[in-house]
């Protein structure tokens, strides 16, 4: 029993999402500690927590296919926005049900992913730099097709979205586990082999048959739609139109990234960015906490949102730290998967000083 514990903490230990998931319990303690079990556990705040936070962890998840792929996207941010105001001027302005403007919304950020492949993958643009150029395309794109903050979504679509299943489940849970088993069945295809191989070293793979330009261009697809389901989560959220929000997802998605242990092409898992993200959700909540518990205790003391801002951005730095212990997992990995590659090939050979019977029998 204890042999058996031993080898899955040591597995753990070698997994790419291993200091995320350190992270993430960490900030799970906090939490409960500062808010108290009963509070933090409670469904009216697990409720909270997924409805606000519900876009930004997709948009991680999304993210992280990417950086699997050996690319990125630090324009998702404003494709939120771009969903958002697609989504609510389609309903309001030419009268489509709501339910097929969420379709085009997500149209719209599918057609954004394609924009940013064909700048990465076929122009072969630096993806840091074109993504963020596309950035400001993207949001002269919003504010063309939305001016102003306005519209309002359908009060039985955005109190459905705030509502629990069964007055247990949050609704917007369900978006998330939804795009996690679309991810799960994607790795169980070519497409999931496939993109490793392409992040990894898109030359080998190039050469094993595999085009790294149509693996991208799904891996972008896949983000797009991705994409698409946080920009529905963040409209129903706000319940209204805003072409500029949004923005630093998209950067906060790659920090998220690499805060659950996610390297740049051909390691780490969904898993690494659902840990990130929720660290980077919890700990916010938890200096928020904090600071609201001094202003309780404290008579007369105050403190700006900036210096909210300041103090878990610091301790986000200090957890991308953590990230040297994947680092090194990630090394002990790769010297181990060396060496059982070597054994197999001398255990393949033939032995010196033995005849071919013997050999034959000696294998």
């Amino acid at each position: 029993m204890i042999d058996t514990l031993k080898n899955s903490f040591a597995r753990l230990r070698r997994s790419s999402f291993f200091a995320g998931f350190v992270l993430f319990i960490i900030a799970l303690i906090l939490n409960a500690a500062l808010q108290g079990p009963a509070s933090f556990f409670s469904i009216k705040s697990i409720n909270t927590l997924f409805a606000k936070n519900a876009a930004f962890i997709l948009v991680a998840i999304g993210q992280s296919l990417l950086l699997i792929a050996g690319t990125m996207d630090v324009s998702c941010g404003i494709q939120l926005a771009l969903v958002n105001v697609v989504t609510i001027m389609t309903h309001q302005v030419w009268g489509i049900p709501f339910g097929l403007s969420c379709l085009l919304g997500i149209g719209a950020a599918v057609l954004a992913s394609i924009a940013v492949w064909v700048c990465c993958s076929v122009f072969r643009l630096p993806a840091l730099l074109a993504s963020y150029a596309m950035t400001y395309v993207i949001r002269g794109v919003n504010v063309m097709i939305m001016s102003v903050p306005q519209g309002k979504v359908p009060r039985e679509w955005y109190m459905a979205y705030d509502s629990q299943l069964f007055g247990l489940i949050p609704v917007s849970f369900f978006a998330v586990l939804g795009v996690l088993l679309i991810c799960r069945f994607a790795r169980k295809t070519p497409f999931g082999s496939h993109i490793y191989a392409v992040g990894g070293n898109p030359r080998n793979a190039f050469a094993a048959g595999i085009s790294p330009v149509k693996v991208q261009l799904k891996a972008f697809l896949l983000k797009g739609v991705i994409v698409g389901i946080a920009g529905l989560c963040l409209t129903l959220m706000i319940a209204a139109g805003n072409p500029l929000q949004a923005e630093d997802y998209g950067i906060r998605s790659l920090s998220a990234c690499i805060l659950g242990g996610l390297g740049f092409g051909g390691w780490g898992s969904v898993a690494s960015a659902v840990f990130g993200s929720g660290f980077f959700v919890l700990i916010q909540n938890s200096v928020y906490y904090f600071f609201s518990l001094l202003v309780r205790m404290i008579p007369g003391f105050s403190v700006s949102s900036y210096w909210q801002n300041f103090v878990s951005d610091v301790i986000i730095f200090l957890g991308l730290l953590m990230t040297i212990v994947t680092a090194k997992g990630r090394q002990e990995v790769l010297r181990e998967g060396i060496v059982r590659q070597f054994k197999r090939i001398d255990y393949r050979k033939k032995p010196e000083g033995l005849d071919g019977k013997e050999a034959a029998s000696h294998e």
